[in-house]
């Protein structure tokens, strides 16, 4: 339940808010009115990609620019799911997850957290990364991962020809270093996004 103090802008209903990373499911509570759910017309789930997200605030909030909203959506899979050769979905999870650490989105990161936990096997890891931050010593792939999502999201200018032969020496070719870079890229986004638009809270 939230209460309307415009037309278009909300306060959430009480809820605990959570104050440390963490791979436990959260819920994500807008502050500015989604479209309703019967409100939707074929163009708006056609943008939804998915269209049970049709249930989710945060898509239905987006859906207001369905254009928009189908590039982002069409961008977000291809990056993540597409398995045309590249990273190895853990490692993608992992950028997605460290550049969320780093901008302090606590929803993005427990998502991301959770599936580079989940496809990596590699639960420690994955919590040293939350509970340490960034500069959590994980292992070399992983740690140049990170070192290079850090330096995109940070000042994007500062990632260098280091961060990707740092990356190369790894283990990682082209194409997998594209993918790191790329979800590392689209997450320093979507956290914004995100963050500007709602606020997480503790599933009931």
């Amino acid at each position: 339940m939230t209460e309307k103090t415009s037309e278009k802008t909300l306060i959430p209903a009480a809820h605990t808010e959570p104050v440390v990373f963490t791979r436990d499911q959260l819920d994500w509570l807008p502050w500015l009115e989604p479209m309703a759910e019967a409100a939707l017309t074929p163009r708006h789930i056609t943008a939804l990609v998915d269209p049970p997200r049709a249930k989710s605030d945060y898509f239905r909030l987006l859906a207001r620019d369905p254009d928009i909203l189908e590039a982002r959506t069409r961008t977000d899979k291809d990056i993540f799911y597409n398995t045309v050769g590249g990273a190895p979905r853990a490692d993608r999870e992992l950028a997605a997850a460290a550049t969320s650490r780093l901008n302090g989105c606590i929803y993005c990161a427990s998502v991301h957290a959770r599936h580079a936990a989940i496809y990596g096997k590699r639960e420690a890891d994955v919590d040293k990364l939350l509970h340490e931050g960034v500069s959590a010593d994980l292992d070399e792939r992983w740690n140049a991962i990170v070192a290079a999502s850090v330096a995109l999201t940070a000042i994007p200018i500062d990632f260098g020809p280091e961060h990707v032969e740092r990356l190369s020496k790894a283990g990682l070719d082209d194409l997998a270093i594209l993918d790191v870079i790329n979800a590392a890229a689209f997450f320093n986004w979507a956290n914004r996004l995100m963050l500007s638009l709602g606020e997480p809270a503790t599933t009931a």
